[in-house]
């Protein structure tokens, strides 16, 4: 029997990986996944699940509500994607993560009949997250949306809610050049007389919204419109639309500015569900505090050295950037901030020029994926923004000359790509 290790040089190379080399792995409809379900026993049947979609914040609003149904004392499983070290980050339940043999077995007992199907690394991995769920009987399952929605490997389940977090432009090439079309996309997660939850107004997104949920006669909860918190966010406080202070001084270990939207997301898919679910407790409030360790998520404006200080954010596209740079500033007050940066070559990388501040000082470099942008083309459409900037081969490299040129004061942050993330974490840690 193949080991761990094979296991994983196999899938990574066997099924075409989205996240590694682009367009090429992606599958669109539904036909492979069910096919592959079929063979497994149709385990997403029996689970009761609540999906989670968005251009940026599903993975925060998706862990959040896994350490919702966890301080309600449920067995819970939790899919996100990608991972950032480990591929079993990407299942876990209650926390915990998949065990090596677990994934072993999965692929001794079916990968002869999965390959006559040539599925997708994300097809492949979404049919063991949920046979895995089944297996182990969790209560519920949080399940993130890959790409998209309509036509994403995961929208095969019927869940007990929906939740779009937002929309902005990204992946146009696979889910349409304009907010509305990518709305629509977006939208296919929402099912017939299922509440969805929309996590923030636009006023291109949210039409599109409302005409599908009138469809399928969902009931439509906008959460920016019914809550939103205040005061500092490691101590954030939360009202609902009629000025009632729900919960104060909540001790929040989610940093970095776009988080306020994510937890008011959030805090309206949570008391929904404690309507479903009858729940007896208030749990929203620990729900939040617990959530990095009820879940083990990363790479969310995550503190990982004090002196320098450095921090890993997985913010990837103009309105991740935008928020990232809006923490990176709240800090910078009378310190250097240096960017460890590299990005993939499907994103908008003009605007997110646009968007860097030109008082930090940028290390560009490469992650070691197909879909890696070069730094020195990174480099170019930085520099001709202002920005001062030096090319790395590596994210290593990127990381050790940040630190070479760091007073003990300075902030560095590493950002741009899961990939630059997940490279820096293994590094660091």
């Amino acid at each position: 029997m193949k080991t761990y290790k094979e296991i994983l040089e196999n899938i990574f190379s066997a099924y075409p990986m989205y996240h590694k080399v682009g367009t090429s792995a992606y599958k669109e409809g539904l036909e492979n996944i069910e096919a592959l379900l079929d063979i497994v026993g149709n385990p997403q049947r029996m689970l009761k699940c609540v999906h989670v979609a968005g251009t940026n914040g599903k993975g925060s609003v998706s862990s959040l509500l896994s350490s919702y149904f966890q301080e309600l004392g449920y067995k819970t499983g939790l899919y996100t994607s990608p991972h950032l070290v480990d591929f079993r980050e990407r299942i876990r339940i209650d926390g915990t993560m998949i065990t090596e043999k677990e994934v072993i077995d999965f692929f001794a007992q079916y990968q002869e009949q999965f390959d006559k199907i040539e599925p997708s690394f994300f097809e492949i991995a979404t049919a063991l997250a949920f046979w895995h769920f089944a297996k182990e009987k969790v209560d519920y399952a949080v399940v993130e949306v890959g790409l998209g929605g309509r036509l994403d490997a995961t929208n095969v389940i019927t869940p007990l809610l929906s939740v779009i977090t937002n929309i902005s432009l990204e992946h146009t090439q696979l889910l349409g050049d304009t907010i509305a079309k990518i709305a629509f996309e977006k939208a296919g997660i929402i099912k017939d007389k299922t509440p969805i939850v929309i996590g923030e107004f636009h006023p291109d997104s949210f039409p599109v919204f409302e005409d599908v949920a009138v469809k399928h006669n969902a009931p439509l909860f906008l959460a920016d419109a019914n809550y939103k918190t205040f005061g500092n966010l490691d101590r954030l406080s939360i009202e609902d639309s009629d000025g009632n202070k729900l919960y104060t001084n909540i001790l929040n270990p989610l940093d970095g500015a776009y988080q306020r939207m994510n937890i008011v997301t959030f805090v309206q898919a949570a008391k929904l569900l404690d309507l479903q679910l009858h729940a007896e407790k208030d749990v929203i409030g620990t729900a939040i505090e617990n959530v990095v360790r009820n879940t083990g998520i990363m790479g969310r404006w995550q503190l990982v050295s004090e002196r320098p200080h450095i921090i890993c954010d997985v913010g990837h596209n103009v309105a991740g950037l935008t928020y990232t740079m809006q923490s990176a500033n709240m800090m910078s007050t009378g310190r250097t901030v240096h960017i460890v940066f590299g990005m993939v070559n499907d994103k908008d990388i003009d605007n997110v020029a646009k968007l860097l501040p030109k008082h930090f000082r940028y290390y560009v470099c490469r992650a070691a994926v197909e879909r890696a942008l070069k730094p020195e083309i990174l480099a170019e459409k930085l520099q001709r923004n202002g920005n001062a900037c030096d090319i790395y081969p590596t994210v290593v490299d990127a990381i050790q000359s940040a630190k070479a040129h760091c007073e003990p004061n300075d902030l560095i942050i590493i950002t741009g790509s899961c990939f630059v993330v997940g490279e820096a974490l293994e590094f660091l840690q």
